[in-house]
């Protein structure tokens, strides 16, 4: 009986204790992830020519490679994402369009961006050069809503999600169910600066990491800038804008995102809504490689969450319930075996525990048996003593 109860307390605790410790962002992620597509991209090398080239329908490759970093601990988890934007079809330092290095601390149950007076929840390193050989330093950049992850037990719902690039977070809403090799995921749309209809509507100006926003402003001659002016060498300022869509497959159970799709339109401008020199616009999706992974990953964590929210807890009850039936059968027959070898009249069922006697009244079977009675010997019958 004392077994059986521990064992239902065990499975009770592996249901709601246990699990609810474990549904949390694991502490040892790491992955490299790949997309690949095409756009229209600017050629780095032009930036000696007369004017900026501008290539259509180049390949294009985006790499994040995902660790963590401390804070990390029961309560938060630090993840530093390092991405690249590479032009494929040329050499790897000269191809590079797009670097960045996010970090941002995440709560591991909500997987929401967490902040405190000692840590701002995330930072962004400054752009710098390929040779440069100074350490790189970091500019604190407060993060909120989702990032990278969504929670466990995603729901069909909205949730804010941040774009490092603009600084600040855009509605991830559900847009419905799709199948990513084998695995039932939500799908989730976002928006930054398109509609619904991808219409460009509301860009965002590109959020500088320099004092002077050197990296969101650009001045160049009428030339180089390909517009027609009186004055070629007429300097013209130009501002830098994005907007992006993006569509999030997301497992559900663990709130991995094991498939994502970017279109993202980098451009510079005099008007925010006339886009006049593309610096990148493209469109990029997740390989099967990294999907596969992702999927994996993904499996993996609905394997342990089974595993101790379900199947351990369903094992331990059963034989819960076997061991207290058990123990109950075995306490009445031991009960009942002691009454009997100490009182055999107690046991009154008419059924004697170790067999059937039958009626009380009935005589033992040969008990009226008639026997042979043997003649007894009398003293008359004995021989005459012998004369001595």
């Amino acid at each position: 009986m004392g077994l059986g109860a521990g064992l239902l307390i065990a499975a009770l605790l592996l249901s709601t204790y246990t699990t609810g410790k474990i549904t949390k962002i694991p502490l040892d992620i790491g992955a490299t992830l790949i997309s690949d597509g095409t756009g229209d991209a600017f050629d780095p090398d032009s930036l000696n020519s007369q004017e900026f080239v501008i290539n259509d329908d180049v390949p294009l490759v985006m790499q994040k490679e995902i660790t963590v970093e401390s804070p990390a601990n029961a309560d938060v988890v630090t993840l530093q994402v390092g991405s690249t934007l590479r032009r494929s079809d040329q050499q790897r330092d000269n191809g590079l369009l797009l670097a960045m290095v996010d970090t941002v601390t995440l709560d591991r149950k909500t997987a929401l961006a967490v902040s405190s007076e000692s840590n701002p929840g995330g930072a962004v390193q400054k752009p710098r050069a390929i040779e440069a050989e100074d350490p790189p330093t970091n500019v604190a950049l407060p993060h909120e809503g989702l990032a990278y992850r969504f929670p466990f037990d995603t729901e069909k719902k909205t949730y804010p999600f941040f774009d490092p690039i603009a600084q600040k977070a855009f509605d991830a809403n559900y847009s419905g169910e799709d199948d990513v090799n084998g695995l039932t995921t939500y799908k989730f749309t976002q928006n930054v600066g398109f509609d619904d209809d991808d219409k460009l509507v509301e860009p965002v100006k590109y959020a500088s990491l320099y004092d002077d926003d050197a990296d969101s402003q650009a001045t160049a001659p009428a030339r180089m800038w390909g517009i027609e002016a009186e004055d070629p060498e007429e300097p013209i300022t130009m501002t830098r804008y994005y907007a992006a869509q993006r569509t999030f497959w997301v497992d559900p159970v663990s709130g991995t995102i094991v498939k994502q799709s970017d279109r993202a339109h980098h451009y510079y401008a005099r008007d925010a809504l006339k886009p006049e020199v593309t610096f990148a616009d493209y469109r990029v999706t997740t390989n099967e490689e990294s999907v596969e992974s992702q999927v994996a990953a993904a499996r993996d964590e609905r394997d342990t969450l089974a595993l101790w929210g379900r199947i351990l807890p369903i094992t331990f009850t059963a034989l819960g319930l076997i061991a207290m039936v058990g123990g109950a059968l075995l306490g009445a027959f031991t009960l009942r075996a002691e009454s009997m070898l100490i009182d055999p009249g107690l046991d009154d069922t008419g059924q004697r525990f170790f067999g059937s006697r039958g009626d009380e009244g009935e005589p033992v079977p040969g008990a009226e048996a008639k026997t042979e009675k043997l003649p007894a010997a009398r003293p008359s019958d004995l021989p005459p003593d012998k004369p001595s």
